[in-house]
Formats: structure tokens, C-alpha cells, sequence
């Protein structure tokens, strides 16, 4: 019997990426809050809405005039459960240490950062991109901003569906909400930042394309 020539040998499998460090991680979410913070002044500076939790904590940061901090970090605690559940210990730890950081970057943020004057689609467009890539960054490395983005990433990891995609038709609904809290042209460029953001992680964050 002929051995079979080399071109039709079955080639090996590809090994599996190393994982990231500890300091990889730690770096990468101070990186991914930081990018994430600066949208967040973008949009609050131009009174925008977001989707997610944080579309909500801006919503009630609008109407109650407590911190956009403080309401993002309450309304994730109970999404913790579920990240626990289905997404692990380590997920979970990251993730909150994620939501912390950026609760507490964003309430210390004007001492050090202050925005006097910002067009709504500017900050529509490169608010939405500088959240979507610094969301990228968490969710590469295991993480996220809590919230809806945990779901998102539990049916991505469950059934394949584009965190993204899943991102957006979430955040739709939230976004509903802002024709009540904000002027029309306000929330339509609500829209257009949320488009923004999830199109950055539709685009850049598929099932199977990225191992780490």
C-alpha cells in the first residue's frame, strides 16, 4: 500500500491562542474604560442618549440630576448573577471591576477633562466609535460594561448571534425612551451614535474570528 503524499496529509489543527495575562487584562481594561469614558463626556456634554445601561443611567441622570456613575454601577447589579451563572467567576471579577472603573472614572472625570462646547453629530459619530472600540477591547478580553452586554455576549458564546446585532436590537427599545426624555433632533442622533457604536462591534467582534 502507498503512504499517502504529504499535499494529502490532513493538516494539523491550528493551536489554540495563549490567553491573555493577568497584566494583559488589568492593561486592557484600563484601556477599554478610558475610551468608553471619553465618549461618555461626549454624549453628556451634547445631552445624547446611549443604549444599554448606560442609556438608561443617562436617562435618569437627566431626570433625577444624581451621577451618571452612581446609576450605572446600581442598575448592573443585578446582571451579576446571570454573568456568574453563565459566563464564570473570572468573567464576573472582571466585569465588575470594569463597571466600578468606569463608575468611578466618569464622576471624577470633570476634575480632569471639561468640554465647553460639542455639535450633537459629532459627538453622535465619534462618541459612539470611541465607546464601540473601547467596548471592543473589554469584550476581547473577556469582559464588558455589564448590563445588556453580558445577555450579549451569553447568546453569542451560546447560539453564535453577533454581540453586536443583539447589542442593537436591545438598545432600540431603550432608545425608545429617549423622544421622552430629550428633543427629537437630540434623540435622533441618539439613534445614530447607538448605529455608531454597535456597527463598530458588529464589524469587528464575530464569533470564531478572534481566540485569546
Amino acid at each position: 500500500m502507498s503512504k499517502p503524499s504529504p499535499s494529502s496529509r490532513p493538516a494539523a489543527a491550528p493551536s489554540a491562542p495563549p490567553p491573555h495575562t493577568t497584566l494583559e487584562d488589568v492593561a486592557a481594561i484600563i484601556t477599554g474604560v478610558l475610551l468608553v469614558s471619553v465618549g461618555v463626556a461626549f454624549f453628556k456634554q451634547a445631552g445624547l442618549v446611549t443604549g444599554g445601561m448606560a442609556g438608561l443611567g443617562f436617562a435618569l441622570h437627566y431626570a433625577t440630576d444624581i451621577g451618571f456613575g452612581l446609576w450605572f454601577f446600581l442598575l448592573n447589579l443585578p446582571f451579576y448573577w446571570l454573568a456568574l451563572r453563565k459566563m464564570g467567576g473570572a468573567f464576573t471579577f472582571k466585569t465588575f471591576c470594569t463597571v466600578g472603573l468606569l463608575s468611578l472614572v466618569t464622576e471624577l472625570q470633570p476634575r480632569f477633562f471639561h468640554i465647553d462646547s460639542i455639535q450633537a453629530p459629532y459627538a453622535a459619530v465619534v462618541g459612539g466609535m470611541l465607546m464601540g472600540v473601547g467596548m471592543l477591547v473589554l469584550f476581547r478580553h473577556r469582559c464588558s460594561m455589564g448590563g445588556l452586554g453580558i445577555a450579549a455576549l451569553y447568546l453569542q458564546q451560546r447560539y453564535g448571534w453577533r454581540a453586536g446585532y443583539v447589542q442593537m436590537a436591545l438598545d432600540c427599545l431603550i432608545l425608545l425612551s429617549a423622544f421622552f426624555i430629550v428633543d427629537t433632533d437630540r434623540a435622533l442622533w441618539s439613534i445614530l451614535a447607538a448605529l455608531t457604536l454597535n456597527q463598530v462591534l458588529s464589524m469587528n467582534h464575530r464569533p470564531g474570528r478572534y481566540g485569546g
